[in-house]
């Protein structure tokens, strides 16, 4: 048999696991610094917890778990009849029960709906963990992928969101990424362009074919919005939308003016320009900080979202689609039998950050270092007075290893050169009469003498204080 992975997923080699280390540790002290708490919740969750909260096109996207067995004859007539409805795009729990998550958002929400006695409001959380979409693989696209999700339930202040976009500038400021690009904008001005083209029952359908406006451009937008009932007057509407540019202020104006008859579209507009002037200020100070940009265009198209939404790109130059996104959804867990608990949240891609901090070299050079010192095996006694002298710069957290076997100089400094280990102690028959260990650089080829007495701190001070544990 020729070994093969499932299409849409991958294996992660070391280097690959310590640089997505980086990232999830880095999102995971911010989130805390905010005040979040970690949750986990199980991959897969009941069918019906699931299906009919992302939209028709996300639903498809579900994947559905058998259920066990199936292959029972008195079982297997039933289950051929079942398995043709569920082709047919019907829900039949003859044949499924369960499914894997496809994001972390309505798990929580059902989390919330169960545990709401307990919670103490408001309860912030974040959750890493992975999760599945039956979708097609491309570049930056995966069937399985990690998000990191943080979300604030039990609240309606917007100032959740002002926090939540902080973090997402904090997080890429300490990752090194410039040059993305924060995107918001409000479903209520949404809304207000559906009731403005005939009704705000037409708000999911415009949402959906805005959302795919960058992966198929305006034309295929209009034709599609065409195809589902709008006429030449509610497109023109729309494409005078879509048309809306300059500043954050100037969309904001341009908003305004457009749905100046809305309460929705003011009460979206009116939030916006407050998240946006928060920022400015929490930002005072911060070079490093990208102000966010009032998107019109941006639509998110879960149908559980109420308010702001949140979009974050990569770089221009990295070819991926959007590295984060979320907003508010002010009855989420409603779904489940426990309304009126507003929540709002933000999710991390995980996967495409890494793939644009490849692309862009912002990986520090210290995430390919996992041992810090080899020790040498020159000898049983020799080896001996190594693995001692090795537990003791371990105590002090520094990462060692002993080569496993007595072997030729260039085997073990081959081995060490391989495996990125910046220093050697080298400890033969001559070392070990005299008490003292051989340290050598390996990249400059620098090499001391050390007392064994001294060895932890001569290494801990001067060669491993250059490196970052």
């Amino acid at each position: 048999m020729k070994p093969s992975l499932p299409q849409g997923t991958r294996d992660f080699a070391p280097d690959t696991v310590r640089k997505r280390t980086f990232i999830l540790d880095t999102i995971r002290h911010v989130f805390e610094l905010y005040g979040y708490q970690p949750l986990e919740t199980p991959a897969m969750e009941n069918l019906e917890t699931l299906i009919g909260k992302y939209g028709e096109e996300g639903d498809r996207l579900i994947f559905k778990i058998l259920n066990n067995g199936l292959d029972h004859v008195s079982k297997k007539d039933q289950a051929r009849n079942d398995f043709e409805k569920l082709l047919e795009g019907k829900n039949v729990k003859g044949i499924t029960e369960r499914a894997l998550r496809y994001d972390l958002t309505i798990p929580f929400a059902r989390y919330v709906a169960m545990n709401h006695r307990e919670l103490a409001f408001p309860f912030k959380r974040y959750q890493i963990q992975p999760v599945w979409r039956a979708d097609r693989p491309q570049k930056g696209r995966y069937r399985e992928f990690f998000q990191c999700d943080a979300d604030v339930v039990g609240s309606d202040s917007l100032l959740n969101e002002v926090e939540l976009a902080q973090i997402y500038i904090e997080v890429f400021a300490r990752l090194g990424l410039v040059h993305y690009e924060l995107r918001l904008n409000h479903r209520r001005i949404l809304t207000a362009l559906a009731e403005l083209c005939g009704g705000p029952q037409l708000m999911n359908t415009i949402a959906a074919a805005i959302d795919k406006l960058e992966k198929q451009g305006p034309e295929k937008v209009k034709a599609e919005l065409q195809q589902k009932g709008l006429n030449r007057e509610q497109l023109r509407l729309v494409d005078d939308y879509l048309g809306i540019s300059g500043s954050n202020d100037e969309k904001l104006t341009a908003l305004k003016d457009l749905f100046s008859e809305s309460d929705a579209g003011n009460r979206g507009v009116d939030e916006l320009d407050y998240v946006l002037r928060s920022i400015a200020l929490a930002s005072v100070g911060n070079p490093t900080a990208t102000g966010p940009v009032v998107d019109p265009t941006l639509a998110r198209g879960l149908d559980y979202y109420t308010g702001i939404i949140f979009e974050a790109k990569p770089p221009p130059t990295v070819q991926l689609g959007s590295i984060g996104g979320g907003g508010r959804y002010d009855d989420l867990t409603g779904l489940f039998g426990v309304p009126g608990i507003p929540g709002v949240g933000i999710s991390f891609g995980v996967d495409r950050i890494y793939d644009a901090m490849e692309e862009l070299k912002l990986f520090p050079e210290s995430l390919h270092i996992s041992t810090q010192v080899l020790f040498f095996n020159l000898g049983e006694a020799e080896s001996r007075a190594a693995f001692g002298l090795m537990q003791e710069l371990r105590s002090a957290d520094i990462r060692c290893e002993l080569f496993h076997e007595n072997a030729k100089f260039e085997k073990q400094f081959r081995y060490a050169e391989k495996k990125n280990i910046p220093y050697v102690v080298i400890i033969g028959e001559k070392e070990l009469s005299a008490g003292e260990a051989q340290v050598k650089d390996l990249r400059n080829g620098t090499q001391v003498g050390v007392g064994f007495d001294e060895l932890r701190k001569v290494v801990a001070d001067r060669f491993i204080s250059g490196l970052v544990h």
